[in-house]
């Protein structure tokens, strides 16, 4: 089922080779249905996300709403998948930020070898992060420029095409964005709580893929030929790094791809236990929908659907 709000009621949307006709949120019935897959932002679910889990259906919410709440499990299945037997006192599970998911999963069997003291992370967002609005505004902006008819942004503070933009959501009061904090706060929830995390987001003229460049420091030793053959072996991790020009992933090569890619593994010869690499994912798959759908797999992998009847 395609669910919206009445305005979009008998739109339809495509769903694998099917088109389906929205039908509205206010009068589907969620009674006997196993999942809803929450994509409507936090005011929405903040509002139904409670409703339809009373009905028996289980929430895989795509923003932020219920991230950070203690009876909602916030999951990476290849790093907590334990963790969403948590699922049943709300019948909600959070999906987390994109660019935590594919942080966290690099993360994961590197911290289980030698425990991560701290990261570093700088986060290089695509636009379509930021929805359908900021990509059309990066093409037209892109378009203007070349035929010298410029226009002013709308959806970004500033300019967005041939610049970079360091601010993703709202500025809080210790100088950080709610974005930086988002991964902070979410790193610790789904990996460690003892991981100390700092970020710097910035939103870059790209239409699909988030890069990031990670700095990690270690409790104990680690090279970075370990750090490469352990990654080798991770799940949803594919290690490209070659050493050579051309032998790394860009955003460009990792759009349509389900695996996060990573790349300029290397030895940080500042720090004791210091490793430096690059990190790539396509942010619409890992950082959202494959994520979704692999948290529904699961639950039902683990028949917990039956558990939670």
């Amino acid at each position: 089922f395609a669910i919206a709000s009445r305005k979009s009621m008998g739109v339809e949307v495509s769903f694998g080779d099917k088109r389906l006709k929205c039908q509205d949120l206010e009068q589907f019935d969620f009674r006997g249905v196993d999942f809803a897959l929450m994509s409507a932002g936090s005011a929405v679910s903040k509002e139904w996300s409670p409703k339809i889990g009373a009905a028996g259906c289980v929430v895989i919410d795509n923003s932020s709403c219920w991230r950070m709440d203690p009876d909602v499990p916030l999951i990476v299945p290849e790093v907590n998948a334990d963790a969403v037997v948590g699922f049943s006192k709300k019948n909600i599970v959070a999906n987390p930020n994109c660019s935590t998911a594919q942080l966290v999963v690099v993360l994961k069997p590197l911290h289980d070898q030698a425990k991560i003291k701290r990261v570093v992370v700088a986060t290089y967002q695509s636009v379509s992060g930021a929805g359908k609005e900021a990509m059309d505004e990066l093409w037209n902006q892109t378009k203007g420029i070349f035929v010298t008819s410029q226009s002013e942004p709308k959806v970004f503070t500033k300019q967005i095409a041939f610049n970079v933009i360091p601010h993703i959501d709202v500025f809080m009061e210790d100088g950080q964005t709610k974005e930086e904090w988002k991964m902070m706060a979410e790193t610790k929830k789904i990996l460690d709580p003892k991981i100390k995390l700092t970020a710097t987001c910035v939103r870059v003229p790209v239409f699909v893929g988030h890069s990031e460049a990670v700095n990690v420091e270690f409790e104990e030793p680690i090279t970075a030929a370990e750090a490469r053959k352990i990654l080798r072996e991770a799940p949803g991790v594919l290690v490209v790094d070659k050493r050579e020009p051309g032998g790394y992933v860009t955003p460009v090569e990792c759009v349509g791809d389900y695996a996060t890619f990573v790349s300029r593994i290397r030895e940080d010869q500042t720090v004791d236990n210091g490793l430096s690499f690059w990190i790539v994912s396509d942010n619409l798959r890992k950082g959202a929908a494959l994520n979704t759908v692999q948290i529904a797999e699961t639950i039902i992998n683990r028949n917990l659907l039956k558990k939670a009847a």
